[in-house]
């Protein structure tokens, strides 16, 4: 029934839509800010919004599967925008902060998550309309649509299976946490001569589910990093160093681990990342041309409805207003710190640059990948290292040439602004991930793709008010690694379990602050589509 959902008599952009994909967002960003915390990794808004929006959508007249599209579009920014929660605790487990700020992390995540999408808009043709790149999240969400349409009368809303697999996941980890009734993992540690081996094991439900939405194909990349990590390189390392009488063996590994395995993975997705660069010179320039081309001269713009994105002239004041944005939220951030005036203002012009020039060019690398095998391996973490890499840099000459890096304090705001930066960055990529996998999916349903990317720009602005709050939430209930506000609580269920740091040598100089963000950007490695 392609010619139904052509009609331009359809209602795309509702109000009661638009209301129930904010309340899907809320929900979502909360719940994947605590998985990601907790297990690093977080799960696709996009399937279980559509699914949701079908199911109580139906009982309103005139539903029709281009509302529910847009729906699952605004929700989609829920587990996208969530990946700044792998960067942004970094600045308590410093000691830079002691608590979120509320109005700069929404101000980075809201105006992050809109370059995202106005980024990837020129990207829209090349990309999406004429390629044959396969988008596999998008297509799948585009079959649920449409095999939940009510006017084609196919296909069972899902929601049963929802509600029964929440409940039975919320038992589990009641058990598992509250009550501490079974354990939720478990890891065979032995010894080859004087190489370390562990075959790791988990019983997360969590883990579980994604598995199922990353899919069998990123399932087993996870188990071959697995495999090389454990089964290679930390034997390899342990064997050629051995072990210090008074170690403890797990101790050790977990140390040859942080401080030499995980770089050899960073550095793998860095130069994969910078590859992906590469190849994506010509599409970017010519999606860039004919942004410019419908700039000079409107009557190049088709009229027909599935090919219309956000007017040039609206992507540049959207452009502006987020950048302004990004600008106030450094200059509060700089406002912090113990330097002079004229060099506060010298570190927000670069970093805006940086944050903006970098976002751009990520938001097209990332953007193909997640076309070509999925936003489950697109590869967010190593150009966001690249990210940090190049702000660090910038950064580090600044700081000498305004005398920072000589203290203590200035070394400390200048990891904390890379960071900062870098959360930017992050939160460009990840949308620009999902608006090309939305943008597929109003393809494949004949959706206008300005209304969808309206309601992504809407998603991430009400998904960004939901960041801070839970942060600051999960923060104050568990504590981070390294990071705990009070004296009394559990160090062992500290959230951020991956990045564990050598507290010692943490603040020593300028290059371990900058690991440390290495750290922080590995945990990206493992996460699921959408994320994020």
């Amino acid at each position: 029934m392609q010619h139904s959902t052509s009609s331009p008599s359809l209602k795309e952009l509702t109000f009661r839509g638009m209301f129930l994909g904010a309340l899907i967002t809320v929900i979502f960003t909360a719940s994947n800010v605590y998985l990601g915390l907790k297990v690093g990794l977080t799960f696709a808004s996009s399937i279980p919004a559509a699914v949701i929006s079908m199911a109580v959508l139906k009982m309103f007249s005139g539903s029709n599967i281009l509302e529910n599209n847009m729906v699952q579009t605004q929700a989609s920014a829920a587990g996208t925008l969530s990946s700044v929660i792998f960067v942004i605790p970094g600045l308590l487990m410093m000691g830079y902060w002691q608590d979120f700020s509320f109005w700069q992390t929404l101000l980075i995540c809201a105006a992050g998550g809109i370059l995202g999408v106005i980024f990837t808009v020129p990207l829209r043709q090349v990309m999406v309309a004429k390629s044959d790149l396969p988008y596999p999240e998008g297509v799948a969400a585009a079959e649920i649509l449409k095999a939940g349409n009510h006017e084609e009368g196919k296909g069972d809303s899902g929601i049963k299976e929802i509600a029964a697999g929440g409940v039975i996941a919320a038992v589990v980890s009641f058990a598992t946490n509250g009550l501490r009734l079974i354990a939720d993992g478990a890891s065979l540690w032995f010894k080859g001569g004087n190489a370390v081996f562990q075959v790791p094991m988990g019983f997360s439900l969590a883990l579980l589910g994604a598995g199922y939405l990353v899919g069998i194909v990123g399932g087993i990349a996870i188990l071959v990093g697995i495999f090389l990590t454990w089964g290679v390189a930390v034997p390899y390392f342990t064997s050629a160093s051995p072990m210090p009488v008074d170690a403890d063996m797990v101790g050790y590994a977990m140390g040859i681990w942080k401080s030499k395995v995980r770089f050899i993975g960073v550095g793998t997705i860095g130069i994969a990342a910078i590859w992906t660069l590469l190849v994506l010179m010509k599409p970017m320039i010519q999606g860039m041309a004919q942004s410019f081309r419908a700039l000079k001269d409107p009557s190049a713009q088709t009229n027909d409805r599935t090919q219309l994105d956000l007017s040039p002239k609206s992507m540049i004041y959207i452009t502006i207003a987020a950048i302004a944005l990004i600008m106030v939220a450094l200059h509060h951030f700089i406002a912090q710190a113990p330097i002079a005036t004229e060099y506060a203002l010298l570190f927000v012009i670069v970093c805006t640059f940086l944050a903006v020039f970098i976002g751009f060019f990520v938001a097209a690398a990332c953007g193909y990948m997640a076309g070509l095998v999925g936003s489950s391996s697109s590869p967010i973490s190593g150009i966001g290292i690249i990210s940090v890499v190049i702000t660090s840099l910038t950064l580090f000459l600044l700081g000498k040439m305004t005398g920072l890096i000589d203290s203590p304090e200035g070394m400390k705001f200048l990891t904390a602004l890379t960071i900062f930066t870098g959360s930017i960055v992050i939160t460009t990529a990840a949308i620009s991930n999902d608006n090309l996998q939305d943008l597929k999916t109003g393809l494949l349903v004949q959706a206008t793709p300005w209304r969808q990317q309206v309601a992504l720009i809407i998603g991430c602005v009400v998904g960004a008010f939901v960041i801070a709050p839970v942060l600051e939430i999960l923060y104050h209930a568990y504590g981070f690694t390294g990071a705990l506000p009070r004296a009394d609580m559990d160090p062992s269920q500290a959230l951020c379990p991956t990045s564990h740091l050598d507290d010692h040598h943490r603040h020593r100089h300028f290059l371990e602050q900058f690991r440390m963000a290495l750290y922080l950007y590995g945990d990206r490695i493992r996460l699921s589509p959408h994320h994020h």
